[in-house]
């Protein structure tokens, strides 16, 4: 993954530099503050439109890639369901990688399909920890299978998914998969790909 590193000038220390620059105490709460050198690295945010609605073999292979390399990596199919699944029975591919799907009987990702009160808490039900794991960092690496069927389906709003994306932790890296990704998603995303098939 690509990252971007912000630095800003470094002064340095001769008179002539320091004759303006407020002097800093730690122990005074009023004092200002020293300026940082260099800013965090953010994560970046990947989104993947494709035509179908697939978890592609390679965005499965850099799930488990950054996983092998010691990162805890979370992904979700929010409408992808089985049995014995959802949050009480995560499966893990490797140590590190932990796999969610949604804990309902039939396949929720059909065009036209009616969700139950149910099945619509279900999947809320991942979606509020996959909120809590992004915020926190529980994950260095989040996948959201088909989450702009989140927002088709009015599950949840533009607004808060952008919010989500803009509130993460500095040290996760998100990657949205969706046939449909809004628009203002796609214009905030670092990096944006579409699929031919």
């Amino acid at each position: 993954m690509v990252a971007q590193i912000k630095t800003a000038q470094i002064k340095t220390n001769h008179p002539k530099n320091n004759q303006h620059q407020p002097k800093t105490n730690p122990a005074d709460p009023n004092s200002p503050k020293p300026s940082s050198i260099v800013t965090p690295i953010k994560g970046q945010v990947q989104v993947f439109i494709a035509p179908h609605r697939n978890l592609y073999a390679d965005i499965i292979a850099q799930g488990l890639r950054v996983a092998g390399q010691g990162t805890n990596v979370l992904l979700i199919q929010f409408f992808q369901t089985g049995i014995n699944q959802g949050l009480s029975n995560p499966r893990r591919l490797v140590e590190n990688l932990e796999w969610l799907r949604c804990e309902a009987q039939r396949d929720l990702s059909k065009d036209g399909l009616e969700l139950t009160d149910i099945e619509k808490s279900s999947v809320l039900e991942l979606w509020d920890y996959a909120k809590v794991a992004i915020k926190s960092a529980q994950a260095g690496l989040v996948i959201l299978d088909e989450a702009d069927l989140l927002v088709a389906r009015s599950l949840i709003t533009e607004d808060e998914l952008l919010e989500v994306l803009e509130t993460r932790s500095p040290k996760v890296n998100i990657i949205l998969i969706g046939t449909s990704i809004p628009a203002r998603i796609s214009e905030y995303a670092d990096q944006v790909t579409h699929r031919r098939s």
